[in-house]
């Protein structure tokens, strides 16, 4: 009498099925631009308290306060001119933010590939430092443009730069300042967007999976606004000196000091240490709800458009 295909089965032990087999974790991968594209839309919610940020940072010795200098704008300009220099913070953030996520994020993906555990938190830096380096390069002639429109409005009629717009600006400074003009600042520009990449990149990943950790947050809206307030936090403090050099170098006008290394020391003997944090206040009050709204963003936009 012939064995039945069950007493078969069960004689040589069960077979393996895909049923039964416990199914591996899969990485998440997500769209590269999502994080230029969250970046622009916090851009525009926040842009007053950039522009203000900008003030506060050129003015020399002791100055208005950020509500004083937000006063003396609408005063003197109008409200709207507190979006002064919209569209070059925009493209900003399409050309800097869009490569350092898109870095960190190919970079992560790459580095998790077939590996279920969390990132180490070097492996985090090392990407935020690749990401803001080629970010900062790439985003540093609309950093510039942005930095003058800003600032325009503090300048007398004479010595303004009139940029109607992000393009114009572009233009603007090609012809009038030549290839070398587009790289005015940027080993500051570059040093600012490590800083800023690693307080915020990798410092949103690690905040988040810290707080996931603990059993008591969940992927949700509140462990996002939690991660990413520990973020702004570390990128303000982190690049407040790099960002006060900066904006002064690239604000400067012809025959005014250009040196990152002469703008440092002068800065340091004319003003003192407490100069390298002029606007620290309303640098977090910016920096803070940017980089809230931008992993807010972020988040959702993921949601929305996943890699299936």
């Amino acid at each position: 009498m012939a064995a039945s295909p069950t007493a078969g089965a069960s004689s040589a032990g069960p077979a393996p099925s895909v049923g039964n087999e416990k199914p591996k974790q899969q990485q998440v991968r997500h769209r590269w631009y999502l994080g230029g594209l969250s970046s622009s839309m916090a851009s525009v919610c926040t842009h007053p308290l950039d522009l203000l940020k900008v003030h506060l940072q050129t003015q020399h010795g002791k100055g208005l306060s950020m509500v004083g200098m937000a006063t003396n704008v609408v005063k003197h300009h109008g409200p709207l001119k507190l979006y002064q220099g919209l569209s070059a913070s925009v493209m900003r953030q399409m050309t800097y933010s869009t490569v350092r996520f898109g870095v960190y994020d190919s970079g992560k993906s790459w580095l998790t590939e077939g590996n279920t555990l969390p990132l180490p938190l070097h492996q985090k830096i090392f990407l935020s430092i690749m990401g803001g380096l080629a970010g900062g390069l790439v985003g540093n002639p609309s950093d510039i443009v942005n930095v003058r429109m800003q600032n325009d409005l503090k300048l007398p009629a004479s010595l303004r730069y009139r940029y109607r717009h992000a393009f114009h600006g572009y233009y603007c400074l090609l012809t009038t300042e030549g290839v070398k003009g587009l790289g005015r600042g940027l080993n500051m520009n570059l040093a600012r967007a490590v800083m800023m990449t690693t307080g915020q990149l990798a410092v949103y990943d690690q905040a988040k999976t810290m707080l996931m950790a603990t059993g008591v947050f969940r992927d949700n809206v509140a462990t996002h606004f939690a991660a990413s307030t520990i973020a702004g936090a570390a990128a303000t403090v982190l690049t407040m000196p790099v960002d006060v050099v900066k904006t002064r170098i690239m604000k400067a006008l012809a025959g005014e000091e250009k040196s990152a290394m002469r703008m440092l020391a002068r800065t340091y003997s004319e003003e003192g240490f407490l100069a390298f944090f002029k606007g620290i206040t309303p640098a977090f009050v910016r920096l803070a709800p940017q980089t809230i709204l931008t992993f807010l963003f972020l988040e959702q936009l993921r949601i929305l458009f996943p890699i299936r």
